[in-house]
């Protein structure tokens, strides 16, 4: 089972990734605007619930640091919804957006785009007082940044384990309603089916709980195959969202992203399924931009 990175004998784990180059992007884009879709659905019911991040990261960005600036990719995500530079959102998908990027706004009140929030960010300022937060991230500093974040969050646990050991180790959440985000760093080339594998042993100790599993896209067979596999493995009720900023038959680039949310809210296909189309555009590098969205299948 992996979920983490790759660990060879007699060294520390292989931890290249860091997130502060890709803050904002378009794929941050999109894994938040539906993790705060589902953060909201669920907070529908008063009883408490937990949100398990097993790749968490330094959870807020400083959009002009040295990494950001580098690569400037938020300018491509975050900075075409809000921001100077930014075009009008029409209001129904303004709504639909609004608690992800208030979220967002709360932190550059000026209007200008200096920081950005991480997944833990976004969910600690959407949970409510009752709700629990578990984040895990195993690189030695962003795990020391990620604790400074939190320190006055009683709301809050930090763990620097191995992520496949988190997932065993805290299903089922003794709360029974919870949202597990899956975003490895995808360094190793089977790392799409090492994931479903670890996805599905999670779902036999928390069933009903509501998973979101980030994924990039380059070219599509590798991304048909993981579906095909998660399709195999039986894992339950599964709604499938892409979004391809460019034609995704490129291996060698990032062409686009996806989600597979299990156990989705019944709400969120329809919100997708005009959000979606209006982030392909939007977002778009280049003249084949597109999405996809697969009804839950179970």
């Amino acid at each position: 089972m992996l979920l983490t990175r790759a660990v060879h004998p007699g060294s520390l784990p292989r931890m290249n990734y860091r997130h502060a180059y890709h803050a904002g992007n378009f794929g941050d884009v999109l894994k938040h605007a539906v993790l705060a879709l589902v953060i909201e659905h669920m907070k529908l019911k008063p009883s408490p619930l937990r949100f398990i991040d097993t790749h968490a990261g330094i959870g807020a960005y400083d959009l002009g640091s040295t990494a950001s600036t580098k690569t400037l990719e938020w300018q491509g995500g975050i900075g075409r919804l809000i921001g100077p530079a930014a075009s009008p959102i029409p209001a129904d998908l303004a709504a639909v957006l609004a608690p992800y990027l208030d979220v967002v706004r709360s932190l550059n009140p000026a209007g200008r785009l200096k920081s950005y929030p991480g997944s833990p960010l976004l969910a600690a300022r959407l949970l409510r007082r009752d709700d629990v937060l578990v984040l895990n991230e195993l690189h030695p500093e962003d795990q020391g940044t990620l604790r400074a974040t939190f320190a006055r969050d009683a709301r809050v646990k930090i763990l620097c384990i191995d992520a496949s050991l988190a997932v065993k180790s805290l299903l089922p959440p003794k709360e029974r309603r919870g949202i597990v985000l899956i975003d490895p760093a995808y360094e190793e080339r089977d790392e799409l089916q090492q994931v479903a594998r670890a996805l599905s042993a999670a779902l036999r100790r928390f069933a009903t709980g509501t998973f979101l599993l980030w994924y990039p896209i380059k070219d599509l067979p590798p991304i048909e195959a993981f579906h095909a596999e998660i399709d195999q493995l039986g894992i339950g009720k599964c709604l499938r969202a892409d979004l391809y900023t460019r034609a995704p038959d490129t291996p060698e680039r990032l062409n686009g992203c996806g989600l597979l949310v299990v156990n989705p809210p019944w709400t969120l296909g329809g919100k997708l399924a005009r959000l979606l189309p209006f982030l392909a555009g939007r977002l778009k590098n280049g003249p084949a931009e597109g999405w996809r969205l697969d009804p839950p299948r179970s």
